[in-house]
């Protein structure tokens, strides 16, 4: 389509095959983006254990992946709990593009869910760091270049149903997405005036490799196998299936583009109407 021709995309939480980072790379790209992708790369603690993060060999994959579609795209690694590291990938992006335009804040944890009783304290950390402060971090790295350009920009976190409603074992999970929203809010009153727009997107339940972890979790916590579990979700949906990642970045990609320049401060459920408000 190519309405984000000439425009440099930035992804955190971009480096899982299959994930929703990759989809919406993809499909930023197929809009004419010119896309940094962006991962932790390695473990670097307990919250960060092989399987669960984007990996360097992910991140290779996910580029390599991307570039036979025919992106223009290169890769960082980055952890953005670390306030230096989200600058680094910042200054990276410029470097290699010469701006940014497009700052999505997908990086997340999803899979730290237990219930409240056992919920550590470097749980909560662990989670609310990655989610909400690391947004956070890539929302200032991102506006301070948008500012310095002069020419506006977008600024989109991936948030979640549970920016909205509550879910068992996943107590940090829902106030780090309920956080985003209050963020959204306040940074669209200050960005505003430099053209910036800033805005959640809210999918519900999406079957990507973590989302198959989260699918076995609550069935076994639950009591119910898969199976009833995924039968049980899709018959409270409307539209009668969960999300799928492409759903998900067709959103990004709108909220990216010239036709979202007057929606900022918004959370944008992506739930087949499953969550209404």
């Amino acid at each position: 389509m190519g309405r984000l021709l000439g425009k440099v995309a930035v992804i955190t939480g971009a480096g899982r095959p299959g994930g929703l980072g990759a989809a919406i790379a993809r499909r930023l790209a197929e809009d004419g983006a010119r896309i940094v992708i962006s991962d932790i790369g390695r473990p670097v603690d307990d919250a960060t254990p092989l399987g669960m993060i984007g990996a360097a060999d992910d991140m290779a994959q996910v580029t390599a992946e991307l570039k036979a579609g025919g992106a223009d795209v290169c890769a960082h690694a980055c952890d953005v709990r670390q306030v230096d590291q989200v600058d680094a990938l910042a200054e990276y992006a410029v470097a290699q593009y010469r701006s940014i335009d497009i700052w999505v804040n997908n990086a997340g944890i999803g899979y730290i869910m237990k219930p409240l009783a056992e919920v550590s304290a470097a749980d909560w950390s662990a989670v609310i760091d990655v989610n909400l402060t690391g947004s956070f971090n890539g929302i200032k790295a991102a506006a301070a270049r948008m500012i310095a350009q002069g020419k506006g920009g977008r600024i989109i976190n991936i948030a979640s149903q549970a920016a909205k409603s509550g879910f068992p074992f996943a107590q940090a999970y829902c106030a780090s997405k309920h956080g985003l929203v209050g963020l959204v809010r306040s940074a669209a009153i200050e960005l505003g005036q430099h053209n910036i727009t800033i805005n959640n997107v809210c999918p519900n339940h999406v079957t990507t490799g973590l989302g198959a972890w989260q699918n076995s979790y609550f069935a076994e916590k639950t009591g119910r196998t898969v199976e009833e579990y995924l039968a049980d979700m899709a018959a409270r949906i409307p539209m009668g299936r969960p999300g799928l990642p492409d759903d998900t970045a067709n959103a990004v990609a709108f909220l990216a583009s010239e036709e979202a320049r007057y929606i900022t401060a918004e959370s944008l459920n992506v739930s087949g109407g499953e969550e209404p408000h």
